[in-house]
């Protein structure tokens, strides 16, 4: 039996795991701001063009899959390959 397991072990930031999300070609998807809540106020096309999920700008990609524990040189993501 090996124990390779370094201590101590990475963790997903809580904060980005609610608000980001993973596709399976690996592009990161977030929500649209301006769709909580005084949608009385605001038009019907601007609350239908808000609907969805678009994707992260590329600049910032790297920071938020190192945040998820998915940037290839994390320990998590590479647990995955060899188990």
């Amino acid at each position: 039996m090996e124990t390779t397991a370094t201590m101590p072990k990475m963790k997903t930031h809580s904060g980005a795991a609610k608000r980001f999300r993973l596709t399976g070609t690996g592009k990161v998807m977030r929500r649209r701001d301006n769709r909580n809540h005084m949608f009385e106020h605001k038009s019907s096309r601007l609350t239908r063009r808000l609907y969805g999920e678009v994707t992260v700008a590329p600049s910032d990609v790297k920071e938020i899959k190192k945040m998820l524990c998915k940037e290839p040189g994390t320990r998590k993501e590479s647990e995955q390959w060899h188990s």
